[in-house]
């Protein structure tokens, strides 16, 4: 059974980018290698041919596991979101209360997560500390640090 995954356009754009350049690109890099290995001879002691033989394979199982991975997302669409509340696709201004320092995230779903871009995995103990919320409200968010209180300052898309 395959489990259904939530993702961007953008999200699901880069997947089936990798897809097609592991199918037009390195799939064929990987048979012409194992070409190569066999006109070189006795298969049985060569070192070569297997190590392209399990490249491949390897490569054949990623293949398999983007397309499926491909064939259960659904996209999520942000027009039916409300904007009063902190959910996924939500651009959070944040104030940590102990500092005062601001920050602003995006929510997203877990593979498309990148911290440097400002983009917090739903499933973050702090995104998850946020879900639900509304702009005003404080959450309390444990870190491995400690304890984290922060206030919703903006909710947007």
């Amino acid at each position: 059974m395959s489990d259904i995954r939530y993702y961007t356009e953008e999200g699901l754009q880069k997947l089936k980018n990798e897809l097609e350049q592991l199918m037009m690109i390195e799939r064929p890099s990987i048979s012409k290698q194992i070409a190569e290995a066999r006109d070189k001879g006795d298969l049985s002691e060569n070192a070569e041919y297997d190590a392209a033989k399990n490249a491949q394979g390897m490569l054949e199982l990623k293949i398999s596991k983007l397309q499926e991975m491909i064939s259960n997302v659904r996209i999520i669409d942000e027009s039916k979101l409300d904007n009063s509340k902190v959910l996924i696709l939500s651009k959070v201004r944040l104030r940590n209360l102990q500092n005062n320092a601001e920050m602003s995230y995006v929510l997203v779903p877990e593979k498309e997560a990148d911290l440097k871009s400002g983009k917090l995995s739903v499933n973050s103990p702090i995104a998850k500390g946020l879900l639900g919320k509304s702009v005003g409200e404080q959450a309390q968010i444990s870190v491995p640090a400690g304890n984290i209180i922060f206030e919703i300052l903006e909710i947007s898309r």
